[in-house]
């Protein structure tokens, strides 16, 4: 490009982006925390930054979250959100960050102004504390993550 030529990129539509880590332990249970600012739990993550991969957003998530190093797997789900009132469509991305061990677990270190706890649930269970979308989206990584393959959802919802 030179100084002349526009980028017509900047005149694109822009989307919001978040990239969460499924990590579960040896039982299979899913490790949640629990936000100070919201109702309900989620799976560690956040929004992804100008000029960041989302697998690096993961990544960087995880030691900011929970202050472990963890490399991250493969993705596993990624799902648009559509608007809603308070707000913008998004890009949600769940990659593997695979199983921790009682001793990983027994290192987490949460940000108290963020988090105010963590959790293994069962899936049943991190239903009950997920938002519904959410709860879909962590079914979801659940299952593709046992099959070895990457699910595109809409919503929470499978489309095909």
């Amino acid at each position: 490009m030179t100084a002349e030529t526009p980028d017509y990129t900047a005149t694109l539509p822009r989307k919001r982006m978040g990239a969460g880590a499924l990590l579960t332990n040896a039982d299979g249970r899913v490790l949640l925390v629990e936000p100070t600012y919201k109702a309900y739990w989620e799976i560690p993550g956040g929004a992804i930054e100008t000029d960041e991969s989302p697998h690096a957003a993961a990544a960087r998530e995880l030691k900011e979250e929970l202050g472990l190093p963890i490399q991250v797997g493969r993705l596993l789900v990624t799902d648009w959100v559509p608007p809603r009132s308070d707000r913008t469509e998004g890009l949600m991305l769940v990659f593997d960050g695979g199983v921790l061990t009682e001793e990983q677990a027994a290192q987490i270190r949460l940000p108290a102004e963020e988090l105010r706890g963590w959790a293994w649930c069962a899936e049943v269970e991190a239903s009950e504390r997920l938002s519904e979308l959410l709860a879909r989206r962590v079914a979801a990584a659940l299952q593709f993550r046992a099959d070895g393959s990457a699910v595109y959802l809409e919503n929470g919802f499978f489309i095909c």
